[in-house]
């Protein structure tokens, strides 16, 4: 009777450390919420970080860490009457590639929707304490035509003037790529 008892202990053992071993994977996977953020400094407001002269440099990196690409941006921010924003931004990689992009950040009952004319899935733009959120689908021009990417952007605001954004691309739910880059406020002459 006592070899019972150590199976069904052993079993038991086994099941608990298999039902621990599932949650800490799927809270793994579930990710950081916005709500993580709340409380972080300094805050980010979206309408006064992108207002103005902005400048950026960052990387592209492939699925497997290794960057391919680097280069600098200049991103010209306004916001009209109506508090839509305009963010049209230059981009200069590396090989010589010249993009651009002009976003139109609509105001909602959950955000700014966030339009391009290279986003096929528009985004909703939100933020919470240091910040923002954002996940929509590019068009990505390549050789032979256009590939759509989805595009996870998460922006931490860690000075008044500089902005770090993280993105991951992903295809079919499979990461194949990155972007890293630091955004700065370009300092106003008097």
């Amino acid at each position: 009777m006592q070899n019972g008892r150590v199976g069904y202990s052993v079993v038991k053992v086994g099941q608990r450390l298999l039902a621990t071993m599932a949650v800490v994977i799927l809270a793994g996977c579930a990710g950081p919420s916005l709500e993580d953020y709340r409380d972080r400094t300094p805050r980010l407001v979206p309408e006064q970080f992108f207002e103005g002269e902005l400048s950026a440099r960052g990387v592209v990196k492939d699925m497997f860490g290794e960057v391919i690409r680097t280069f600098d941006a200049d991103i010209t921010a306004s916001w009209d009457e109506n508090g839509v924003g305009t963010l049209d931004e230059v981009f200069r990689f590396d090989d010589g590639e010249v993009q651009t992009r002009v976003w139109t950040l609509t105001p909602g009952d959950d955000g700014y929707r966030a339009t391009a004319g290279d986003v096929v899935e528009p985004g909703t733009m939100r933020w919470a304490g240091n910040t923002i959120h954002m996940n929509y689908v590019l068009s990505i021009a390549r050789d032979s035509g256009t590939i759509d990417v989805r595009m996870d952007d998460w922006m931490y605001l860690v000075t008044p003037d500089t902005l770090i954004n993280e993105t991951t691309m992903s295809k079919w739910g499979v990461d194949v790529g990155e972007v890293v880059l630091v955004i700065r406020k370009q300092r106003q002459q008097p």
